[in-house]
C-alpha cells in the first residue's frame, strides 16, 4: 500500500503539473490578480476533479470484483498513461498558447468566487473525466495492490488528491511570483518533464503486467 500511495502522489503531481485549460485560466487570472485568483481557479478545478474521481474509481472498483477483469483494466490504464504522455509531449513541442489578460480585474471575495466557479466549471464540464478516472483505476494492480479492494482505491485517491491540493498552492505561488515572466521555455520544459514522467508510469504498468518488472 505504501508503494501505491507514493505512486498516486507522483501521478497526481504529474497530471496537475502538465499545463492545460485549468493552468491557462489560472495564469490568465493570476497575471492580473496575483496569487488569490490563481489559487481559486486551481481549488475550483480540484472540486470537479474529486467528483469525477469518485465516480470513475467507484466504477473501476466494481469492475475489479468480476473475474478476469484486472489485467484488461491494467492494460487500458497503461494505454491511457501513454496517450496522456504523447499529448503532453505534443503540447511541449508546440507553441505556447496566447494567454489573453482578463477583460476586467476582479478583486476581493467576488473575484475569488468567480475564479473558483470558473475552475469548477472547467473540470465538471468535461464528462470524459469519469472515463479517464475509470481507466486510471486500472493501473492500481500494477502499483502495489495485487488484489485491489475498496481500501486500495481509497489509498490511491487519497494520495492523488493530497498531491493535487499541494499543487494548487505550488502553481498559484509560482504564478504570483513570476507573473509575466512565464514564457515559452518554461511552458515547454514543464510539459516535457511531465510527458517523461507519464511515459515512465505507462512503461512500468505494462512491464509489470507482462512480468518484466517486480
Amino acid at each position: 500500500m505504501i508503494e501505491l500511495f507514493l505512486s498516486a502522489i507522483a501521478l497526481g503531481l504529474l497530471f496537475n503539473a502538465a499545463p492545460g485549460a485549468v493552468f491557462a485560466e489560472s495564469l490568465r487570472r493570476g497575471l492580473r490578480g496575483g496569487y488569490r485568483p490563481a489559487l481559486a481557479v486551481q481549488v475550483g478545478s480540484l472540486v470537479g476533479d474529486f467528483v469525477w474521481a469518485v465516480l470513475g474509481l467507484l466504477g473501476a472498483a466494481a469492475l475489479f470484483a468480476l473475474p478476469h477483469v484486472g489485467t484488461p483494466l491494467a492494460i487500458a490504464g497503461a494505454l491511457l498513461l501513454a496517450w496522456l504522455a504523447w499529448r503532453t509531449l505534443l503540447d511541449g513541442l508546440g507553441p505556447m498558447p496566447i494567454i489573453e489578460p482578463a477583460v476586467a480585474p476582479q478583486t476581493g471575495a467576488d473575484g475569488a468566487r468567480a475564479a473558483l466557479a470558473v475552475g469548477a466549471a472547467i473540470s465538471l464540464g468535461n464528462p470524459m473525466n469519469v472515463t479517464y478516472w475509470a481507466g486510471l483505476g486500472g493501473v492500481i494492480t500494477s502499483l502495489g495492490a495485487q488484489q485491489p479492494g475498496w481500501t486500495a482505491f481509497a489509498v490511491f485517491l487519497t494520495g492523488f488528491m493530497l498531491s493535487s491540493v499541494a499543487w494548487c498552492f505550488i502553481c498559484a505561488g509560482a504564478i504570483a511570483t513570476t507573473r509575466r515572466r512565464i514564457g515559452p521555455r518554461a511552458w515547454r520544459a514543464l510539459n516535457l518533464v511531465c510527458a517523461a514522467g507519464l511515459a515512465y508510469f505507462a512503461a512500468l504498468v505494462a512491464a509489470r503486467q507482462m512480468g518484466w518488472a517486480g
